[in-house]
């Protein structure tokens, strides 16, 4: 199993959209919200992902596609 933690940015078009819920149906993903301001018009999330490398990877790739910014995230995010 892989680890990925991350922090996506999402555009006024995907803010209403289930996103993080779709990468785990559409992957084999488990998803850990650990941080997260939304608005109306904007947000953002630190995520973390947990799952097979290639199925990580399928899952970010499948994030940018839709134009929300991945962005690593380093340390503990719960405060």
């Amino acid at each position: 199993m892989a680890f990925l933690r991350v922090r996506l940015s999402f555009p006024p078009s995907q803010i209403t959209e289930p996103v993080i819920y779709n990468i785990g149906k559409q992957y084999d993903v488990v998803t850990n919200i650990r941080r997260a301001n939304v608005t109306a018009d904007t947000g953002w999330v630190v995520l973390e992902i947990t799952g097979e490398a290639d199925e990580l990877e399928r899952a970010v790739d499948h994030l940018r596609n839709i134009s929300v910014e991945v962005e690593p995230v380093e340390g503990d995010v719960v405060q």
